[in-house]
Protein backbone atom coordinates (compact mmCIF):
# COMPACT_ATOMS: atom_id res chain seq x y z
CA UNK A 1 0.00 0.00 0.00
CA UNK A 2 0.98 3.49 -0.43
CA UNK A 3 2.31 5.16 2.60
CA UNK A 4 -0.27 8.07 2.93
CA UNK A 5 1.94 9.64 5.81
CA UNK A 6 3.80 12.72 4.65
CA UNK A 7 7.18 13.27 4.49
CA UNK A 8 8.61 16.15 6.36
CA UNK A 9 12.17 17.54 7.13
CA UNK A 10 13.51 18.58 10.45
CA UNK A 11 15.46 21.92 10.16
CA UNK A 12 16.91 22.24 13.90
CA UNK A 13 16.43 25.37 15.63
CA UNK A 14 18.41 27.59 18.76
CA UNK A 15 16.51 27.68 21.98
CA UNK A 16 16.58 31.78 21.05
CA UNK A 17 16.02 33.90 18.76
CA UNK A 18 16.44 37.39 18.81
CA UNK A 19 13.42 39.12 20.74
CA UNK A 20 13.74 36.07 23.06
CA UNK A 21 14.52 35.02 26.49
CA UNK A 22 17.91 33.34 26.29
CA UNK A 23 17.00 29.44 27.53
CA UNK A 24 19.46 27.08 27.90
CA UNK A 25 17.18 24.91 29.89
CA UNK A 26 18.11 22.44 27.84
CA UNK A 27 22.07 21.60 28.55
CA UNK A 28 22.70 19.02 30.55
CA UNK A 29 25.50 19.92 32.99
CA UNK A 30 27.56 17.78 36.07
CA UNK A 31 28.48 19.55 38.78
CA UNK A 32 32.04 20.18 39.39
CA UNK A 33 34.34 17.03 40.65
CA UNK A 34 32.00 14.51 39.42
CA UNK A 35 33.72 13.17 35.87
CA UNK A 36 35.98 10.40 36.45
CA UNK A 37 39.91 11.05 36.04
CA UNK A 38 40.85 7.63 34.00
CA UNK A 39 44.46 6.82 33.66
CA UNK A 40 46.20 7.45 30.75
CA UNK A 41 46.35 4.46 29.62
CA UNK A 42 42.69 3.54 29.38
CA UNK A 43 41.07 1.55 26.84
CA UNK A 44 38.54 3.98 24.80
CA UNK A 45 36.15 1.90 24.44
CA UNK A 46 36.00 2.09 28.60
CA UNK A 47 35.79 5.84 28.54
CA UNK A 48 33.06 6.13 26.31
CA UNK A 49 30.84 8.05 29.16
CA UNK A 50 33.54 10.85 28.90
CA UNK A 51 32.06 11.68 25.58
CA UNK A 52 28.75 12.76 27.12
CA UNK A 53 29.54 13.81 30.77
CA UNK A 54 31.23 17.35 31.30
CA UNK A 55 34.84 17.31 32.91
CA UNK A 56 34.80 20.25 35.52
CA UNK A 57 36.95 21.67 38.32
CA UNK A 58 35.80 24.83 39.71
CA UNK A 59 32.86 24.79 41.86
CA UNK A 60 29.98 28.32 42.20
CA UNK A 61 32.55 29.82 45.03
CA UNK A 62 35.87 29.27 43.35
CA UNK A 63 37.43 26.30 44.90
CA UNK A 64 39.46 23.51 42.66
CA UNK A 65 37.07 20.52 43.31
CA UNK A 66 37.67 16.70 42.44
CA UNK A 67 39.74 14.31 40.04
CA UNK A 68 40.47 16.92 37.31
CA UNK A 69 42.14 19.00 40.07
CA UNK A 70 45.61 19.89 38.60
CA UNK A 71 47.20 21.62 41.44
CA UNK A 72 48.90 23.87 39.97
CA UNK A 73 50.90 26.22 41.25
CA UNK A 74 49.97 29.59 42.14
CA UNK A 75 52.22 31.62 40.12
CA UNK A 76 50.95 29.18 36.59
CA UNK A 77 47.67 30.45 37.45
CA UNK A 78 48.24 34.23 37.76
CA UNK A 79 50.00 33.89 34.65
CA UNK A 80 47.36 32.30 32.82
CA UNK A 81 44.80 34.97 33.82
CA UNK A 82 47.16 37.73 33.20
CA UNK A 83 47.37 36.28 29.37
CA UNK A 84 43.55 36.16 29.42
CA UNK A 85 43.96 39.55 30.50
CA UNK A 86 45.80 40.62 27.74
CA UNK A 87 44.37 38.82 25.17
CA UNK A 88 40.98 40.81 25.46
CA UNK A 89 42.76 43.69 25.83
CA UNK A 90 44.07 43.40 22.86
CA UNK A 91 41.29 41.77 21.18
CA UNK A 92 39.39 45.42 22.03
CA UNK A 93 42.04 47.66 20.53
CA UNK A 94 42.36 45.43 17.44
CA UNK A 95 38.53 45.93 17.30
CA UNK A 96 38.48 49.48 17.96
CA UNK A 97 41.30 50.03 15.00
CA UNK A 98 38.80 48.04 12.76
CA UNK A 99 35.96 50.54 12.91
CA UNK A 100 38.77 53.37 12.92
CA UNK A 101 39.78 51.85 10.03
CA UNK A 102 42.76 50.86 10.50
CA UNK A 103 42.38 47.19 9.09
CA UNK A 104 40.13 45.17 6.92
CA UNK A 105 39.03 42.25 9.21
CA UNK A 106 39.19 41.09 12.62
CA UNK A 107 38.42 38.44 15.32
CA UNK A 108 37.89 38.60 18.47
CA UNK A 109 37.78 35.14 20.84
CA UNK A 110 35.65 36.76 24.00
CA UNK A 111 34.22 34.56 26.25
CA UNK A 112 37.16 31.26 25.02
CA UNK A 113 40.14 32.64 26.25
CA UNK A 114 40.78 30.00 28.76
CA UNK A 115 40.94 27.68 25.92
CA UNK A 116 44.38 28.74 24.06
CA UNK A 117 46.11 30.19 27.46
CA UNK A 118 45.33 27.19 29.66
CA UNK A 119 46.66 25.07 26.72
CA UNK A 120 49.94 26.89 25.96
CA UNK A 121 50.71 26.40 29.60
CA UNK A 122 50.53 22.35 28.86
CA UNK A 123 52.23 22.33 25.00
CA UNK A 124 56.14 22.63 24.56
CA UNK A 125 57.06 25.83 22.02
CA UNK A 126 58.48 22.91 20.00
CA UNK A 127 55.58 21.11 19.76
CA UNK A 128 53.40 22.27 16.58
CA UNK A 129 50.19 23.74 17.07
CA UNK A 130 47.86 23.67 13.89
CA UNK A 131 44.66 26.56 14.83
CA UNK A 132 42.01 27.96 14.21
CA UNK A 133 41.56 32.01 14.71
CA UNK A 134 40.56 32.11 17.99
CA UNK A 135 43.39 30.85 19.27
CA UNK A 136 45.74 33.74 19.58
CA UNK A 137 45.96 33.08 23.34
CA UNK A 138 49.02 30.78 22.20
CA UNK A 139 50.89 33.29 20.75
CA UNK A 140 50.14 35.95 23.55
CA UNK A 141 51.14 33.23 26.11
CA UNK A 142 53.71 32.49 24.76
CA UNK A 143 55.55 35.88 24.54
CA UNK A 144 55.03 36.45 20.93
CA UNK A 145 55.32 40.61 19.98
CA UNK A 146 52.38 41.68 20.39
CA UNK A 147 53.59 44.36 17.71
CA UNK A 148 54.51 41.67 15.46
CA UNK A 149 50.51 40.33 15.57
CA UNK A 150 49.48 44.06 15.04
CA UNK A 151 52.30 44.17 11.71
CA UNK A 152 50.19 41.62 10.48
CA UNK A 153 46.82 42.57 11.24
CA UNK A 154 47.26 46.22 9.23
CA UNK A 155 49.27 44.61 6.18
CA UNK A 156 51.78 46.96 7.05
CA UNK A 157 55.66 47.00 5.19
CA UNK A 158 56.83 44.98 8.60
CA UNK A 159 53.60 42.08 7.97
CA UNK A 160 55.91 39.20 9.06
CA UNK A 161 53.43 37.63 6.19
CA UNK A 162 54.50 39.74 3.80
CA UNK A 163 50.61 40.82 2.97
CA UNK A 164 49.86 37.17 1.68
CA UNK A 165 47.31 35.97 4.30
CA UNK A 166 44.25 37.70 5.88
CA UNK A 167 44.67 39.51 9.20
CA UNK A 168 44.93 37.58 12.19
CA UNK A 169 46.13 34.84 10.06
CA UNK A 170 48.81 34.58 12.15
CA UNK A 171 52.21 32.06 11.21
CA UNK A 172 55.67 31.70 12.96
CA UNK A 173 57.41 28.36 13.04
CA UNK A 174 59.28 29.51 15.74
CA UNK A 175 56.48 29.97 18.43
CA UNK A 176 54.94 26.98 17.59
CA UNK A 177 51.84 28.48 15.60
CA UNK A 178 51.18 26.64 12.17
CA UNK A 179 49.81 29.17 9.36
CA UNK A 180 45.82 29.51 9.86
CA UNK A 181 44.05 28.40 6.89
CA UNK A 182 41.15 30.52 6.17
CA UNK A 183 39.62 26.92 4.59
CA UNK A 184 38.06 25.79 7.41
CA UNK A 185 39.20 22.20 9.21
CA UNK A 186 41.97 21.98 6.36
CA UNK A 187 44.23 22.10 9.60
CA UNK A 188 43.19 18.99 10.89
CA UNK A 189 44.87 16.46 8.74
CA UNK A 190 47.85 18.84 8.34
CA UNK A 191 48.07 18.12 12.11
CA UNK A 192 47.68 14.42 12.09
CA UNK A 193 49.95 14.09 9.44
CA UNK A 194 52.67 16.24 10.98
CA UNK A 195 52.36 14.03 14.31
CA UNK A 196 52.30 10.80 12.33
CA UNK A 197 55.74 12.46 10.69
CA UNK A 198 56.71 12.83 14.41
CA UNK A 199 56.24 10.00 15.36
CA UNK A 200 57.97 8.45 11.85
CA UNK A 201 61.10 10.13 12.69
CA UNK A 202 61.84 9.08 16.31
CA UNK A 203 60.82 12.44 17.46
CA UNK A 204 59.13 13.40 21.27
CA UNK A 205 57.35 16.59 19.54
CA UNK A 206 53.65 16.45 19.31
CA UNK A 207 50.77 17.99 17.64
CA UNK A 208 47.28 19.79 18.20
CA UNK A 209 44.54 21.22 15.98
CA UNK A 210 41.60 23.15 16.84
CA UNK A 211 38.05 23.17 15.23
CA UNK A 212 34.91 24.85 15.52
CA UNK A 213 31.46 22.82 16.16
CA UNK A 214 31.08 23.36 12.68
CA UNK A 215 33.79 22.50 11.30
CA UNK A 216 33.27 18.97 12.21
CA UNK A 217 30.83 18.27 9.69
CA UNK A 218 33.40 18.65 6.77
CA UNK A 219 34.99 15.49 5.37
CA UNK A 220 38.78 16.89 6.46
CA UNK A 221 37.46 16.43 9.70
CA UNK A 222 36.55 12.66 9.57
CA UNK A 223 39.38 11.71 7.71
CA UNK A 224 41.50 13.29 9.98
CA UNK A 225 39.90 11.41 13.01
CA UNK A 226 40.63 7.85 10.59
CA UNK A 227 44.46 8.71 10.32
CA UNK A 228 45.08 9.42 13.87
CA UNK A 229 43.32 6.03 14.90
CA UNK A 230 44.58 4.09 12.59
CA UNK A 231 48.49 4.99 12.92
CA UNK A 232 48.09 6.22 16.54
CA UNK A 233 48.97 9.66 16.23
CA UNK A 234 50.65 11.60 18.59
CA UNK A 235 47.90 14.66 18.34
CA UNK A 236 45.51 16.46 20.36
CA UNK A 237 42.24 17.04 18.28
CA UNK A 238 40.18 19.99 19.83
CA UNK A 239 36.92 21.34 18.42
CA UNK A 240 35.73 24.13 20.29
CA UNK A 241 31.95 24.37 20.45
CA UNK A 242 31.35 27.29 21.18
CA UNK A 243 27.40 27.00 20.16
CA UNK A 244 27.70 29.06 16.83
CA UNK A 245 29.81 28.37 13.31
CA UNK A 246 29.07 32.18 11.77
CA UNK A 247 25.16 32.47 12.43
CA UNK A 248 24.34 28.75 12.39
CA UNK A 249 24.07 27.40 15.72
CA UNK A 250 25.66 24.32 17.06
CA UNK A 251 22.65 21.96 16.09
CA UNK A 252 22.89 22.14 11.95
CA UNK A 253 26.09 20.28 13.01
CA UNK A 254 24.91 17.44 14.50
CA UNK A 255 25.20 18.83 17.98
CA UNK A 256 21.36 18.23 18.99
CA UNK A 257 21.85 14.73 17.91
CA UNK A 258 24.83 13.78 20.38
CA UNK A 259 28.20 15.66 21.77
CA UNK A 260 30.59 16.53 19.40
CA UNK A 261 33.34 14.51 21.85
CA UNK A 262 31.06 11.83 20.97
CA UNK A 263 32.16 11.67 16.74
CA UNK A 264 35.38 10.54 18.57
CA UNK A 265 33.94 6.43 19.83
CA UNK A 266 33.30 5.93 15.49
CA UNK A 267 36.81 5.57 15.52
CA UNK A 268 38.12 4.18 18.44
CA UNK A 269 39.32 7.33 19.93
CA UNK A 270 39.52 8.55 23.69
CA UNK A 271 37.27 10.96 23.64
CA UNK A 272 37.06 14.30 26.69
CA UNK A 273 34.44 16.80 27.21
CA UNK A 274 35.54 19.83 28.89
CA UNK A 275 34.29 23.04 30.86
CA UNK A 276 35.91 25.17 28.17
CA UNK A 277 35.39 28.11 30.26
CA UNK A 278 37.20 26.70 33.55
CA UNK A 279 41.08 27.02 33.02
CA UNK A 280 41.75 24.67 35.28
CA UNK A 281 39.78 21.72 33.78
CA UNK A 282 41.10 22.78 30.24
CA UNK A 283 44.76 22.46 31.86
CA UNK A 284 43.85 18.99 33.72
CA UNK A 285 42.48 17.63 30.50
CA UNK A 286 44.92 18.76 27.86
CA UNK A 287 47.61 17.40 30.18
CA UNK A 288 45.58 13.99 30.23
CA UNK A 289 45.71 14.34 26.12
CA UNK A 290 49.48 15.35 26.09
CA UNK A 291 50.82 12.65 28.42
CA UNK A 292 48.77 9.90 26.63
CA UNK A 293 50.38 10.96 23.48
CA UNK A 294 53.99 11.61 24.56
CA UNK A 295 53.47 8.18 25.60
CA UNK A 296 52.95 6.27 22.37
CA UNK A 297 49.11 5.99 23.15
CA UNK A 298 48.03 7.87 20.40
CA UNK A 299 45.38 10.92 20.00
CA UNK A 300 42.53 12.13 22.17
CA UNK A 301 39.56 14.34 21.33
CA UNK A 302 38.81 17.19 23.35
CA UNK A 303 35.13 19.08 23.15
CA UNK A 304 36.03 22.12 24.44
CA UNK A 305 32.54 23.73 25.97
CA UNK A 306 32.24 27.27 25.83
CA UNK A 307 30.21 30.27 24.04
CA UNK A 308 31.25 32.94 21.94
CA UNK A 309 30.35 36.08 23.50
CA UNK A 310 31.06 38.78 20.55
CA UNK A 311 30.44 38.49 16.69
CA UNK A 312 31.90 35.45 14.81
CA UNK A 313 33.86 38.12 12.87
CA UNK A 314 33.61 41.98 11.96
CA UNK A 315 31.69 41.19 9.30
CA UNK A 316 29.00 39.44 11.56
CA UNK A 317 25.99 41.37 13.54
CA UNK A 318 25.03 38.44 15.85
CA UNK A 319 21.68 40.46 16.91
CA UNK A 320 19.97 39.46 13.49
CA UNK A 321 20.26 35.48 14.77
CA UNK A 322 20.66 35.30 18.79
CA UNK A 323 19.22 37.26 22.02
CA UNK A 324 21.42 40.16 22.29
CA UNK A 325 21.82 39.07 26.03
CA UNK A 326 22.61 35.61 25.70
CA UNK A 327 25.84 35.58 26.98
CA UNK A 328 25.12 36.79 30.08
CA UNK A 329 22.71 33.77 30.69
CA UNK A 330 25.71 31.71 29.57
CA UNK A 331 25.55 29.52 32.32
CA UNK A 332 29.12 28.44 32.53
CA UNK A 333 30.11 32.56 32.80
CA UNK A 334 33.32 33.70 31.85
CA UNK A 335 36.81 32.53 31.92
CA UNK A 336 38.54 35.40 33.46
CA UNK A 337 36.22 35.88 36.24
CA UNK A 338 36.23 32.37 37.13
CA UNK A 339 39.78 32.36 37.40
CA UNK A 340 40.45 35.42 39.31
CA UNK A 341 37.73 34.39 42.06
CA UNK A 342 39.28 31.15 42.78
CA UNK A 343 42.74 32.83 42.78
CA UNK A 344 40.90 35.77 45.81
CA UNK A 345 39.60 32.31 46.79
CA UNK A 346 42.84 30.58 47.72
CA UNK A 347 44.23 34.13 48.72
CA UNK A 348 46.68 34.33 46.19
CA UNK A 349 44.75 37.66 44.17
CA UNK A 350 42.87 40.39 44.99
CA UNK A 351 40.92 43.00 43.55
CA UNK A 352 43.49 45.21 43.34
CA UNK A 353 46.28 43.03 42.11
CA UNK A 354 43.65 42.37 39.56
CA UNK A 355 42.81 46.05 38.71
CA UNK A 356 46.33 46.86 38.34
CA UNK A 357 47.30 43.55 35.96
CA UNK A 358 44.50 45.25 33.72
CA UNK A 359 46.11 48.50 33.63
CA UNK A 360 49.41 46.70 32.62
CA UNK A 361 47.81 44.81 29.70
CA UNK A 362 46.21 47.70 28.21
CA UNK A 363 49.72 49.89 28.56
CA UNK A 364 51.45 46.98 26.81
CA UNK A 365 48.58 46.57 24.14
CA UNK A 366 49.17 50.48 24.07
CA UNK A 367 52.74 50.73 23.44
CA UNK A 368 53.17 47.66 21.05
CA UNK A 369 50.06 49.58 19.14
CA UNK A 370 52.58 52.99 19.26
CA UNK A 371 55.22 50.75 17.48
CA UNK A 372 52.65 49.24 14.81
CA UNK A 373 51.17 52.40 14.18
CA UNK A 374 54.49 54.21 13.21
CA UNK A 375 55.29 51.62 10.28
CA UNK A 376 51.73 52.33 9.40
CA UNK A 377 48.08 50.60 9.03
CA UNK A 378 46.05 49.18 6.10
CA UNK A 379 46.45 51.83 3.23
CA UNK A 380 49.30 53.83 4.74
CA UNK A 381 52.64 50.95 4.60
CA UNK A 382 52.55 47.57 2.94
CA UNK A 383 55.25 45.42 2.41
CA UNK A 384 56.93 45.37 -1.04
CA UNK A 385 55.88 44.36 -4.38
CA UNK A 386 59.21 42.44 -5.01
CA UNK A 387 58.04 40.04 -1.85
CA UNK A 388 55.29 38.96 -4.10
CA UNK A 389 57.75 36.94 -6.22
CA UNK A 390 59.47 35.34 -3.33
CA UNK A 391 59.51 32.49 -1.36
CA UNK A 392 56.79 30.78 -3.76
CA UNK A 393 58.95 28.84 -6.44
CA UNK A 394 62.04 27.39 -5.12
CA UNK A 395 63.92 28.29 -8.86
CA UNK A 396 61.47 31.21 -10.34
CA UNK A 397 60.82 30.13 -13.82
CA UNK A 398 60.89 32.43 -17.53
CA UNK A 399 56.84 33.81 -16.51
CA UNK A 400 57.71 34.48 -12.74
CA UNK A 401 60.65 36.15 -14.26
CA UNK A 402 58.96 38.36 -16.88
CA UNK A 403 56.10 39.64 -14.52
CA UNK A 404 59.37 40.84 -12.46
CA UNK A 405 60.26 43.06 -14.74
CA UNK A 406 56.73 43.82 -15.73
CA UNK A 407 55.85 45.64 -12.67
CA UNK A 408 59.90 47.18 -12.27
CA UNK A 409 61.21 44.63 -9.29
Amino acid sequence: MKNTVPLSLRVPEPSARPGDKPDFRHLILQGPGEAPRPEITADPHDMRDHAFMLIRVLDDAGQAVGPWNPRLDPEVLRKGLKDMVTVRTFDDRMHRAHRQGKTSFYMKCTGEEAIACAQAGVLHREDMTFPTYRQQGLLISRGYPLATMMNQIYSNAEDPIKGRQLPIMYSTKEYGFFTISGNLTTQVPQAVGWAMASAYKGDDRIAAAWVGDGATAEGDFHNALTFAAVYRAPVILNIVNNQWAISSFQGIAGGMETTFASKAIGYGLPALRVDGNDFLAVHAATQWAAERARSNLGATVIELFTYRAGQHSTSDDPSRYRPADEWDHWPLGDPIKRLKQHLIAIGEWSEEQHEAAEKEAVEAVREAGKVSEAIGTIGQSRPSVKEMFMDVFKEPDWRINEQRGEVGV
